[in-house]
């Protein structure tokens, strides 16, 4: 069967975005990894397919799939370029809005700039040791719709970001699921850089959304350093995150800005 695919970037975050409102497909885990497949199929950090939404909650929703085939509740670089699908396949103007696992996401345009709001984040811990083989570690972790640790390095360029980061992917702290992680480091007051390993990838990404975003809020409670923030990617693209913060503690109203481009499209045989 042959299907027909868009491949998209967010700041270098790449996808397949496959048309599936008739649910005509279904995909195996094996077909996932194969379309992911930067040599045999079309090269992706992960898959989305556009579906009906059956809850009512929003105009659309997504399955969306890592490159070794795993579903994963939320993805922010593919939130964008989801917000951009569904804008060119569906012809909706305005606002549209899709339900993931991680809730309902909305998202909004500024010609090439696509921002989306993001699910609240949770379980903000700081300054927690973890005792990696090379020593002890101090870690910060943050739920953005999906885990994150991060970890503050004077220079993400020397970052071990495949070797350590792997460690502590699948460190027993974070067990069972795992977590990504995330390099960042402080290039001025309210402006970082961050590398990210990323879980079911199982490698360093151009960039991650959601991992922009714990690193951001984090860097913010750390450093004092108030909304916007600004991040500079592996890929070269900057990002920026909004957010408040209520009496409470909690993080509310947190928005992801920066670009979903299209990069071509294509027909692949399943």
């Amino acid at each position: 069967m042959l299907v027909d695919f868009t491949k998209m970037n967010g700041a270098g975050n790449d996808f397949v975005l496959i048309d599936n409102r008739d649910r005509s497909i279904q995909l195996k885990e094996e077909q996932v990894q194969r379309i992911c497949n930067r040599q045999r199929g079309v090269g992706a950090d992960g898959l989305l397919l556009l579906v009906p939404c059956d809850t009512g909650k929003a105009d659309w929703a997504w399955e969306f799939y890592n490159s070794d085939g795993t579903t994963a509740a939320m993805c922010g670089n593919g939130a964008r370029c989801f917000a951009r699908f569904i804008e060119r396949v569906v012809g909706k103007n305005g606002d549209v809005s899709f339900e993931t696992g991680a809730g309902v996401i909305r998202g909004r345009f500024d010609g090439d700039i696509v921002t989306v709001d993001l699910t609240e984040p949770h379980g903000l811990q700081l300054d927690e040791t973890l005792h990696a083989a090379a020593g002890d570690l101090p870690v910060h972790s943050l739920d953005t719709g999906v885990p994150h640790a991060v970890v503050f390095v004077p220079d993400a360029d020397q970052a071990m970001v495949r070797e350590l980061g792997r460690e502590i992917r699948y460190h027993d702290h974070f067990a069972p699921n795992g977590t990504n992680v995330n390099f960042a480091q402080e290039l001025e007051p309210g402006r970082i850089r961050v590398r990210t390993y990323e879980r079911g990838v199982e490698g360093e990404t151009l960039a991650c959304g959601t991992g922009v975003t714990a690193a951001a809020i984090i860097t913010s409670e750390l450093k004092g350093f108030p909304p916007p923030i600004t991040v500079q990617v592996q890929g070269g693209d900057t990002l920026e995150v909004l957010f408040d913060k209520d009496v409470d503690g909690n993080f509310t109203n947190v928005k992801l800005k920066g670009p979903a481009d299209v990069s071509f499209h294509g027909q692949i045989e399943i």
